[in-house]
């Protein structure tokens, strides 16, 4: 479920489906309790007692705004500080970490500020810590917003400069080129095993088992609760995509009274059985789809990329480049699973369309370096937090303690083999990424039953019909248990993470939900945005 747009999902394992300052409310405002939240109910009585605590806390401790370090690459008039959480929620007055916080001031006046407006990527794993520069870089579709709202990111814990978890020599993880994902015998997949269990032992070792344990969709919950509480905000304003749509769902569940307006875009499946063994196999078969529909459109395009006029003939050149690839490495760099890394951002986002069908159609063209300067992996991303390696890190450990996943090769061996045979663009780069979690060295969790509680207010929920990487059923789901809730489906279209694409029709809905409370009285069908021009 990693966002893309920071970082190529890199390979070490395979690759899945990896975004005017106004001053504080006066006083500090109470913390809502969370002593009747959901988390009671499973038995988390210590954490919902100990986010309370924690949220009260920062409530009156507010957060310490300056000028962002000049290394995080945020200008002013974008503010920088930190929001202190405990480790355990269990624990609230034992070890706390430090969560990196920015925020920039709404462009309207005192009298049409409306609070704050979190904002989550997805990931696991990504920064939302870009969020205030929708503002700086004057986009748009968020203009009207702005006037409302301060734009407030967060690094999740683990992630960029939220105490930074690691699971690999950064140095290591950027070497390339690396195994083709696809096996040809048991000894590829016996190789792969090896390097998936000495991944996750590389967790535990660099990271600690301490945090490793801690490393929960639920305690980002509880996290963005305190970063609530921190800004001075009763209720909570949220906007997440992809994994971040994980966040608000569970959000929602253990929080509901917190919420005040919640978008959530491009969705995760939130059923138990779904999180998360069963959601990556899910993937693969939509990323299947996704990339013939980009095939599709390639083909449609053949005046300008010649690589064939059909579908079938371009599968045959991607076919073709794989097998070069396999045997001889592109620049000695870009083997076929660098090229799935680099290809895989197509199905993706239709923003990627044109720039990987251009670097596809300038190697059969005769120029290999545009394709390997496209596709190989960045050599210098090894240094400063926010690096790939630490993003896989965080993916790797909030999926794998989330919940339990089948620990027999067996099952991943037969239920891999038999999907790789009709969806095998992402199968088995998908299976490796995610192979650590069947031998994960900390105790994996049951995951929060996602429902509607009391006082939980209208959802609006935002999907895409032909989305790779959260399958449209995610969406259907997440609106079944979140009643009253209002899905907006942008149909025929596939791109992920629909709210920041041009689209009038969501663009309208999303100001009048988010600036009025608005909602339609029914579900509504949009049609797609705009197909991607050469």
């Amino acid at each position: 479920m990693r966002d893309m747009r920071r970082n190529k999902r890199a390979t070490a394992l395979g690759s899945a489906g990896v975004l005017a300052a106004a001053t504080l409310i006066a006083g500090a405002v109470a913390a809502p309790s969370a002593s009747a939240t959901a988390g009671s109910r499973h038995g988390q009585d210590r954490e919902a007692r100990g986010a309370a605590i924690a949220a009260e806390r920062a409530a009156k401790a507010g957060i310490d705004w300056q000028d962002c370090p000049a290394d995080w690459g945020f200008a002013k008039p974008i503010q920088c500080g930190y929001v202190s959480v405990p480790l355990d929620y269990a624990k609230p007055y034992g070890k706390q970490i430090k969560l990196a916080v920015d925020r920039i001031g709404n462009t309207g006046t005192k009298e049409e500020r409306q609070g704050a407006l979190v904002y989550n990527p997805g990931g696991p794993g990504a920064s939302g810590m870009r969020f205030p520069t929708r503002v700086t870089n004057k986009n748009p579709i968020w203009a009207n917003v702005a006037k409302a709202y301060d734009f407030v990111g967060f690094d999740p814990r683990g992630v960029g400069h939220s105490a930074p978890i690691s699971c690999i020599d950064p140095q290591e993880f950027v070497k390339a080129p690396k195994a083709d994902p696809v096996p040809d015998s048991e000894a590829d997949k016996l190789a792969q095993r090896k390097l998936a269990a000495e991944y996750a032992k590389g967790c535990a070792e660099r990271s600690g088992k301490a945090m490793l344990r801690q490393m929960t969709t639920p305690n980002t919950v509880r996290d963005l609760d305190v970063i609530r509480a921190a800004l001075g905000e009763k209720k909570l304003n949220y906007l997440g995509v992809s994994y971040g749509t994980y966040i608000g769902a569970v959000y929602g569940t253990m929080f509901p009274g917190h919420l005040r307006r919640m978008i959530v875009d491009s969705v995760v499946n939130p059923s138990r059985e779904k999180i998360w063994y069963q959601a990556n196999l899910d993937q693969d078969v939509a990323f299947e789809g996704r990339w013939k529909d980009w095939e599709d459109w390639v083909a449609a395009n053949d005046a300008t990329f010649h690589l064939g006029t059909t579908r079938d003939a371009v599968q045959a050149k991607w076919v073709e480049l794989r097998a070069t690839a396999k045997k001889s490495p592109l620049g000695g760099v870009v083997g076929p699973a660098e090229l799935i890394s680099f290809f895989q951002s197509a199905p993706y986002y239709d923003s990627s369309w044109v720039p990987v069908a251009t670097a596809f159609s300038k190697y059969f063209a005769g120029d290999t370096k545009a394709l390997v300067d496209a596709a190989a992996p960045d050599m210098s991303d090894t240094a400063g937090n926010i690096t790939a390696e630490n993003g896989n890190a965080v993916y790797t450990a909030v999926e794998c303690t989330d919940a339990k996943w089948p620990t027999s090769w067996k099952k991943w061996d037969k239920d891999n083999t038999e999907l790789n045979k009709n969806y095998p663009f992402m199968t088995w780069a998908n299976a490796w990424m995610n192979l650590p979690c069947a031998t994960w060295p900390v105790k994996q969790q049951s995951p929060v039953n996602v429902k509607t509680h009391k006082g939980l207010p209208q959802v609006m929920i935002v999907q895409s019909t032909h989305d790779a990487a959260t399958p449209y059923d995610g969406a259907v789901e997440l609106h079944h248990r979140f009643k009253g809730s209002r899905l907006i489906t942008e149909k025929d279209a596939g791109s992920h993470g629909v709210t920041g694409l041009v689209n009038p029709c969501i663009n309208q809905k999303v100001d009048d939900y988010l600036l009025s409370g608005k909602l339609d009285a029914a579900d509504v069908t949009c049609t797609p945005h705009a197909t991607p021009k050469p």
